[in-house]
């Protein structure tokens, strides 16, 4: 049996007829730049994201760019988040001018871990004013990015208390968690401004790049919209050197017939982590061979607390686990191999080996297995079968 990391032919297969209209419709209008389909997907993800307004952009990446340009990101401005994600967090830091710093993560949700946010600000910080200050170098702590990884939520009431404490902007990074929920409210709600992916492995996907910023704030919701058409207001006229980042009309009006389908996806996922769960709870050997993602699936009373963008187990001997299930034909991926405070392109940022040592261990034994709303019981099954064969042959 081949078993993907994820399968987005088979989610087509459900929709494709109505995919197929929405193509047609906006081939048929001649629209293809800034339509109507743009503005209704920034409208419908701003709602349901619980912010006013919604700007579409044309990746994750330049969305959170976007968002640090917008809240004052300069050069020498030093902004907070973890190591261990996807380049394009501290990639977009670099990229406004602004300086990485990182703090250690939750060793269960792979989170920002509040608590060593604290500590560093303590110990490395002082109020000059109403300014956050590194007291080494004397310059400013302007931002947070806490980032929701593999669907679930950073504890974001403990975050945004420290934020307003110290008078520090938050840009959410919501790139895998598109519905995703904390204490009743969703992923992009909490913070100043928020990023969003529509990567093709997200739960709300494109097919191809695609991204949104959404805030509450109608000053970043205009320089938003400018920066991203070139600094033009109104065409032609630039006022700032931006970028060119559109939503494209084509992913915009698939995306609109996407979203109806987000909340039952969102459920999908969580069935399937369910009976992943109930799976390696039927294998002995493997009790102290991996560890789920969440202990017990069933104490999660709403199913949007933790919505599955990737079902990420720790596994003794990660790698010889991932080869073997490899010879199985079933995928898997490493999120992430390296953290970023180890990575070539920030040894600029005189960080070492055991400087987080929480992440370091993260990206020495996490595996990301499949996980997609269509994928089956019997595919789980011997996913899992093979993961307890491996342990088997290594104790023989």
């Amino acid at each position: 049996m081949k078993v993907q990391q994820f399968n987005i032919a088979t989610q087509y297969k459900g929709i494709s007829e109505e995919i197929e209209k929405a193509i047609k419709t906006v081939l048929e209008s001649g629209v293809v730049i800034n339509g109507k389909n743009v503005k209704e997907i920034e409208k419908k993800v701003a709602e349901y994201s619980g912010a006013k307004y919604g700007i579409g952009v044309a990746n994750g990446s330049d969305a959170l760019y976007i968002a640090l340009k917008a809240i004052g990101i300069k050069e020498g401005d030093y902004v907070i988040t973890t190591p261990f994600t996807y380049i394009a967090t501290a990639g977009s830091i670099a990229r406004a001018g602004g300086i990485p710093v990182f703090v250690d993560i939750e060793p269960d949700t792979y989170n920002m871990d509040p608590a060593k946010l604290e500590d560093y600000i303590l110990s490395h910080c002082s109020l000059a004013g109403n300014q956050l200050i590194d007291r080494k170098t004397g310059l400013d702590i302007k931002a947070i990015i806490p980032v929701h990884l593999f669907g679930q939520m950073c504890e974001m009431e403990k975050i945004m208390d420290i934020a307003n404490r110290y008078n520090i902007k938050v840009v959410e990074d919501c790139a895998q968690s598109t519905g995703a929920e904390y204490k009743g409210k969703r992923a992009g709600s909490f913070g100043d401004i928020s990023t969003f992916s529509f990567y093709p492995t997200k739960n709300l996907a494109a097919y191809g790049d695609g991204g949104m910023i959404t805030t509450s704030n109608p000053e970043y919701e205009k320089y938003c919209r400018v920066f991203s058409a070139n600094g033009a207001d109104p065409k032609y006229y630039n006022k700032i050197v931006g970028i060119n980042s559109r939503l494209d009309e084509l992913h915009a009006a698939m995306l609109n017939v996407k979203m109806m389908y987000l909340d039952t996806w969102v459920e999908d996922r969580f069935r399937v982590a369910h009976t992943y769960q109930t799976l390696f709870e039927e294998y002995d050997n493997l009790a102290h061979n991996i560890r789920l993602p969440v202990y017990n699936i069933s104490d999660i009373k709403n199913h949007k607390e933790h919505t599955f963008n990737q079902y990420v187990i720790r596994a003794k001997d990660r790698d010889g686990l991932r080869k073997y299930l490899a010879k199985y034909e079933i995928a898997t991926n490493i999120y992430y191999p390296l953290c970023l405070h180890l990575q070539k392109c920030f040894r600029y940022l005189g960080y070492a080996t055991g400087d987080f040592p929480i992440a370091e261990n993260a990206s020495e034994n996490v595996l990301a297995l499949p996980m997609y709303p269509e994928l089956t019981g019997r595919m789980q099954e011997y996913v899992v079968s093979k993961i307890s064969q491996f342990y088997q042959l290594g104790r023989m």
